[in-house]
């Protein structure tokens, strides 16, 4: 896994004493570093890696579609060793007709979408709650700045599939409707929060809930 290295800087003013981290995600000391199976921080011997470290077939074909017509297959460091210490990651995401990616964002990382095939309805919002989207298609690519909301919805009328890189080997994701409600935030803030009775609230806590 990337280790983020901090540089503590002690600064003298008329007698104050005031301390400054810089941090950062330190650039690779070897070419590459495939985890070993005992410890995922170590690397076995560079004399041991095979081309087969490099590769991943898992994203030849759609993943499990969901309720929402969605199927998304994440290709970072826990599944691609190869990817350990790159700082780099990728997602296939296939939608049915209509298909949607609910609104989610990555904390760790900033996200480039590429249309390999069909229409979508794509975009992010920023922290003014302005709204930046529009319909993109085949060929075209559209960017998520790291930690924003952002979403997707296939309006073409065929299947659709996007190809999402990362600036990080595990860009993390937290999906905006499974993080409230299928979680176990007190039901009398969500009530407050989101107008809801209570019995709106456990019929999203019924479906959003993991199982």
């Amino acid at each position: 896994m990337s280790l983020n290295s901090a540089i503590p800087f002690l600064v003298l003013f008329h007698s104050c004493i005031i301390m400054v981290t810089l941090a950062s995600d330190p650039d690779p000391v070897f070419d590459f570093c495939i985890p070993t199976t005992i410890s995922k921080t170590t690397c076995k011997n560079s004399s041991l890696a095979t081309v087969e470290d490099f590769v991943f077939p898992g994203i030849k074909h759609p993943g499990k579609f969901t309720e929402t017509g969605f199927a998304s297959i994440p290709v970072n460091v826990k599944v691609f060793p190869g990817l350990n210490t790159l700082g780099m990651s990728l997602a296939r995401a296939d939608f049915e007709v209509g298909g949607v990616n609910v609104p989610h964002f990555h904390p760790r990382a900033t996200e480039v979408a590429y249309v390999l095939e069909g229409k979508i309805y794509s975009g992010f919002v920023d922290t003014k709650n302005k709204i930046f989207a529009k319909v993109i298609e085949r060929g075209e690519v559209m960017v998520f700045p790291k930690g924003l909301v952002h979403f997707q919805m296939n309006v073409g009328d065929s299947r659709a599939t996007i190809l999402g890189s990362f600036d990080s080997e595990n860009p993390g994701l937290v999906k905006i409707p499974s993080a409230v409600f299928g979680s176990e935030i007190k039901e009398e803030l969500l009530e407050k929060a989101f107008g809801l009775s209570s019995e709106e609230i456990a019929k999203l806590r019924k479906k959003l809930t993991p199982h």
